[in-house]
């Protein structure tokens, strides 16, 4: 989220994004064009992880590995789409960090990676059901510890399907190929 989210802003902060404006590509192919080497990066962080949970402490994948990346998939773009959206608003990089870490922060402390969401106050339980990590972490545990299929993790791999798209289709609108 935070590379992504300087992204955009790091071009126009160094006025490379004038190039990028003046090319005959969308504003589609430019901000996808940003996030696949991210894509590709958080599968060798996620492949890098699951070598040493393996190696290390003896946790092996139990379910199956291409639903386990097709779902990582996902999150690795709900992911880059915050942080594409986070650069159409930011106007400097230091502005576009702390957003980032203002997103980062509740994404770890209220997705139940540290607290369980059931010991959380109902209102709090709510906001945590907006953030991708709460469903992924899920599916995560699923599909690496239980070995669970598809059909018992539906329920929280389809609101990860629908924030996807959802986030980096308003990255894709906020983001203007026009300066000032």
């Amino acid at each position: 989220v935070m590379i992504t989210a300087s992204a955009i802003v790091r071009e126009r902060e160094r006025g490379t994004l004038e190039s990028l404006i003046t090319t005959p590509v969308t504003k589609t192919e430019l901000m996808l064009g940003k996030i696949v080497p991210y894509i590709m990066v958080g599968y060798v962080q996620i492949t890098f992880v699951l070598l040493i949970a393996w190696l290390i402490f003896d946790v092996a994948v139990h379910g199956s590995w291409l639903m386990l990346y097709g779902v990582a998939f996902v999150f690795i773009v709900a992911s880059l789409g915050v942080g594409m959206v986070i650069s159409t608003i930011g106007k400097t990089q230091l502005q576009t960090m702390q957003m980032a870490f203002f997103f980062f922060l509740p994404n770890i402390l209220l997705s139940g990676f540290m607290f369980p969401i059931a010991s959380m106050p109902w209102i709090i339980q709510k906001l945590s059901s907006i953030l991708p990590l709460t469903y992924f972490l899920v599916v995560l545990r699923g599909i690496v510890l239980k070995g669970t299929g598809l059909y018992d993790l539906w329920g929280h791999i389809w609101p990860l399907l629908v924030f996807a798209p959802l986030i980096v289709s308003i990255g894709i609108m906020k983001f203007s190929k026009r300066l000032g």
